[in-house]
């Protein structure tokens, strides 16, 4: 089994997957709007060798429970959620290898503005910048941005196709890769000649450019993405480079995996290339009765109803109106299809409750949690990835920062002494620590066409210009 990809996952708010759990005498949440939490938290994860902090976001609230957003702000549900974006400048400056995957969505965020923001931090973090692809699911995030509802699926995968295809015209092809001359003698920082409009105008966007920065270390950021429903994996064959799961058995997991490896395939791509990673939780302790010990702690700190808002929210059914024996079938939803695949039809084998998955996703969410003793969890890790062929694992926690200070003082080793984990950073930027790889995407990925097609055309006027 090659080294295995660790991501700490987060979300910019006082409470992420583990409802309730903000109320724990040694949780650190309430202090996500400092600052100093973000970058004590960023040394921490680099110290522990970990590949990234993968930050989750969102621009609606949870107002399926009881058909409102109370109870999510009772409980911290994911809210207050502050922007993740403006986190990375100064956890950057304070690590040197730690990438960093942000969660942007393509229905709302204006493309030519994103791509900008995303290539200055590539500048800033010199090239450990990663974006996190969503088409975003909720009605609450429509509301936000003055629509009566969310668009369908298939209309929000449409407008994602053309929002990365527009993308990868600003990064790969508008500045030619010695446009900047910089030279002091002749007063010229770039050469005009060098520099493209990218002239885009399709069904969603017109931009006529030229892009605003000049090209960064990766120039298309690393290109995560999560979506694992039927559209979702067409979407990430065409353009994921790591794609995010989560499913609460190894029978699901290893299904999604299959599925997109087979994605993968059937779009031209070597299915061997995607990093698949899965979002697991870990409590762990010396031994294993002090971890089974916490475990139960933790639970007492845990919202039930915390748990029953975030899981409303992502399914779009309302669960206040279960009754806690009765069964979750699936049903056809525009929210996160995931979600509901998982937690009902996907596993036939196994039929949940709504006081079971109250339960389940009180710590974790729909992750699975691996309780134990450091060789305990490594041993479940390693089964994890063996069983259903992920290559790594987004961690969740239960508390902050001890849930992520115990792994990579307890875990981290054990997992180093099996060879499943990596001992040093590879020099370079992320897609080059995470795959050992060139900086830039490389054909078939559609960033490289665009890249190769603009320089075609432009090889071709000049053939035609010369006398």
């Amino acid at each position: 089994m090659s080294e295995l990809i660790l991501n700490a996952f987060i979300m910019n708010s006082p409470g992420h997957l583990s409802p309730g759990l903000w109320t724990h005498p040694d949780d650190i949440s309430v202090d996500f709007g400092t600052i100093g939490f973000w970058v004590r938290l960023a040394e921490l994860l680099e110290r522990g060798l970990f590949d990234g902090l993968f930050i989750a976001d969102a621009y609606g609230h949870y107002d399926v429970f009881e058909g409102s957003p109370g109870p999510a702000f009772a409980h911290a549900v994911q809210i207050p959620r502050n922007d993740p974006l403006l986190l990375v400048s100064a956890m950057a400056h304070a690590t040197r290898h730690l990438g960093f995957g942000i969660t942007l969505s393509t229905s709302y965020e204006p493309p030519f503005a994103l791509a900008r923001r995303l290539s200055t931090l590539d500048h800033l973090t010199n090239g450990r910048i990663g974006w996190n692809v969503v088409t975003s699911s909720s009605d609450s995030a429509a509301r936000n941005f003055g629509l009566d509802r969310q668009l369908t699926h298939e209309e929000r995968y449409e407008i994602a196709d053309e929002y990365l295809e527009l993308c990868y015209k600003l990064w790969e092809a508008s500045w030619e890769e010695d446009a900047v001359v910089a030279d002091r003698a002749r007063g010229l920082y770039a050469d005009p000649a060098r520099i493209h409009p990218v002239d885009h105008a399709g069904r969603h966007f017109r931009v006529q450019g030229p892009h605003l920065v000049a090209p960064s270390p990766q120039r298309t950021p690393l290109l995560f993405q999560a979506g694992a429903s039927s559209v979702g994996r067409r979407f990430a064959a065409r353009n994921a480079e790591c794609v995010f799961v989560g499913a609460p058995s190894k029978t699901v997991l290893a299904g999604s995996v299959r599925k997109l490896r087979q994605a993968f395939a059937d779009a031209g791509r070597d299915p061997a290339s995607i990093a698949i990673i899965a979002e697991h939780t870990v409590i762990t302790a010396p031994t294993s009765a002090e971890a089974r010990d916490k475990h139960a702690e933790y639970r007492r700190h845990a919202s039930r109803e915390g748990a029953l808002v975030l899981m409303s929210g992502w399914t779009g059914v309302d669960f206040s109106r279960f009754a806690p024996d009765d069964v979750f079938e699936h049903v056809e939803s525009e929210a996160i299809r995931t979600a509901v695949e998982a937690m009902s039809s996907a596993d036939p084998s196994r039929k949940w409750t709504a006081g079971e998955i109250a339960d389940w996703c009180g710590i974790g969410g729909l992750s699975p949690v691996s309780v134990g003793s450091p060789s305990e969890v490594a041993d479940e890790l390693a089964s994890w990835a063996a069983d259903t062929g992920v290559d790594g694992f987004n961690l969740s926690y239960a508390v902050l920062d001890s849930g992520f200070r115990d792994f990579i003082d307890l875990v981290v080793p054990e997992l180093q002494n099996r060879g499943l984990y990596k001992t040093g950073y590879r020099e370079g930027t992320f897609r080059q620590k995470l795959f050992g790889r060139g900086d830039r995407l490389e054909a078939p990925h559609p960033a490289a066409v665009v890249r190769d097609d603009f320089a075609s055309a432009r090889n071709l006027r000049a053939t035609r210009l010369r006398p």
